[in-house]
């Protein structure tokens, strides 16, 4: 009697050109791992490898040789149902240095200890019971296409509403948040913006003080990550908060988060599980932050409805007022049926409906 762990391929294919600062998407690639007792076929833990092109330190060519190769030696330790630890199997299997794959190995083990119900976190929004206040994204695209989508997310409720910059025109992008700004005050609708590191460091800090006109709550990565004291500047001169997302990247260390933390003392962070190295990870950075008094969200990235059900779940386990940036699962003509569902902009669950 052994667990056996295999991982499978899916393309997801984007319902639209999705832009952002570093390109058009169109697909993408995840990997489904799957955990399960071959003398109990029927009862499997799955989970989600899904590094962002790019972006992921293990977007990497040789993947699926990585992959391959995890999933022989853990078949070769013949564990049983029962009686090992995750985060320990974690460690000794898979490298910080490949954080998705962590997170996809981890989400699998996980499913399982608790049945392989796809229950990942045992809270009352796994049942159901609660909801989680989230941001609507606007897409980088025409100023049309943008316009759309604002429109959209308006009428389905969301109070929070976050912007891609960087890619298109700044001007018309300022245009697009005057224009809000004309119909809702700061009070009605919330307003976030994500540069993806796209602004240069000579003109960073006017943009910024551009963006602040439009009461804006933050701003995600104005500039690219591994500038540290390039972006404590900012943080100390901008009068728009600075939220760090790509700085976290490959900082693994429990005193490499303290030191970069220490360094920029940025208002608030964003955190990524599949991009961190799965939830222990994220914890850590929780536990720091908090203790910092930084202020911190938790954004999906761009799973598939098998990694934003489990990042969904892990996020409410916390009592974190933020509106949060998971994703809805509408974003793929071929995504895996699931519960989740939106209602005036906010992430729920119906239990029991996953297909997947």
């Amino acid at each position: 009697m052994s667990l056996l762990l295999s991982f499978a391929p899916h393309t997801l294919k984007f319902k639209f050109e999705a832009g952002t600062s570093r390109g058009v998407l169109t697909s993408k690639t995840t990997y489904i791992a799957t955990v399960r007792d071959h003398e109990f076929p029927e009862v499997y833990g799955v989970g989600e490898c899904g590094p962002l092109k790019g972006l992921s330190p293990d977007d990497l060519p040789d993947l699926e040789r990585i992959l391959s190769e995890l999933a022989v030696n853990f078949n070769r330790l013949s564990l049983g149902p029962e009686g090992w630890d995750y985060a320990e199997l974690l460690d000794s299997l898979v490298s910080l240095q490949y954080p998705a794959v962590r997170f996809g190995l981890e989400t699998a083990l996980c499913d399982f200890q608790n049945g392989g119900r796809r229950v990942y976190f045992d809270n009352d929004f796994s049942k159901g019971k609660q909801s989680i206040d989230i941001n609507g994204l606007i897409w980088m695209g025409t100023p049309a296409f943008m316009e759309e989508q604002i429109e959209a997310k308006l009428a389905s409720g969301y109070k929070t509403l976050k912007m891609k910059v960087g890619a298109i025109d700044f001007e018309q992008e300022c245009r697009l948040l005057e224009g809000i700004r004309k119909r809702f005050s700061a009070e009605e609708i919330t307003l976030r913006v994500d540069a993806n590191g796209a602004f240069q460091p000579g003109d960073a800090l006017r943009k910024l003080e551009r963006l602040a006109a439009y009461d804006l709550h933050s701003i995600e990565q104005p500039v690219a990550k591994g500038q540290p004291e390039l972006m404590a500047g900012l943080v100390r001169e901008s009068p728009l908060a600075i939220a760090l997302d790509e700085e976290l990247i490959g900082v693994v260390s429990q005193p490499g988060k303290r030191e970069l933390l220490e360094t920029i003392r940025p208002p608030f962070i964003v955190l990524k599980p599949t991009l961190l190295g799965g939830f222990a990870e994220t914890r850590q950075w929780i536990a720091i932050a908090e203790e910092m008094g930084i202020r911190w969200w938790i954004t999906s990235a761009l799973e598939s409805n098998i990694g934003l059900n489990a990042i969904a779940q892990f996020t409410a386990e916390f009592a974190n007022p933020l509106p949060q940036g998971l994703g809805t699962g509408q974003l793929y003509e071929n995504n895996f049926g699931s519960g989740l569902m939106i209602e005036n902009g906010r992430l729920r669950m119906v239990p029991g409906t996953n297909a997947f």
